[in-house]
């Protein structure tokens, strides 16, 4: 009887393989941690989602790392798209009464360069045609 095979946890197949991560695993990690996670993933093809988006910051420095990445031949770059929150969710009376205000929401795409054809981003919606490698 033949054995079954699994693919190993990094091969996406004939897909496109998408890292949905959590605002909770990127609380933890430093600026230049997330930066890496992010690039990491992408470099090997993937597209990745963030629950909580970066900071100004950090997308910037996550640009800059990028550009000293570059290369004609392995990495063509990336596509990035962030969508913020047009709407705040409801505060409780004593927020209000104190002035402070939640952050708001973020959720961020980025992906490989070479195979997002397209990134559109609406009003509440963020649009990627991703071609396969």
């Amino acid at each position: 009887m033949p054995e079954a095979t699994t693919p190993d946890d990094g091969d996406a197949g004939d897909g496109v393989r998408l890292d949905l991560i959590s605002g909770a695993r990127m609380e933890g990690l430093t600026s230049m941690e997330k930066i890496r996670l992010i690039l990491d993933s992408v470099r090997d093809g993937d597209i990745v989602v963030l629950e909580a988006g970066l900071s100004p910051e950090e997308e910037s420095k996550l640009i800059e790392v990028t550009m000293t990445e570059i290369s004609p031949d392995d990495f063509s770059g990336i596509e990035i798209e962030t969508y913020p929150s047009t709407h705040q969710p409801n505060q409780g009376l004593m927020g209000r009464l104190l002035g402070k205000e939640e952050a708001p929401k973020k959720l961020t795409v980025i992906g490989p360069a070479n195979q997002i054809e397209t990134l559109h981003k609406d009003e509440d919606l963020i649009s990627a045609l991703v071609s396969r490698r």
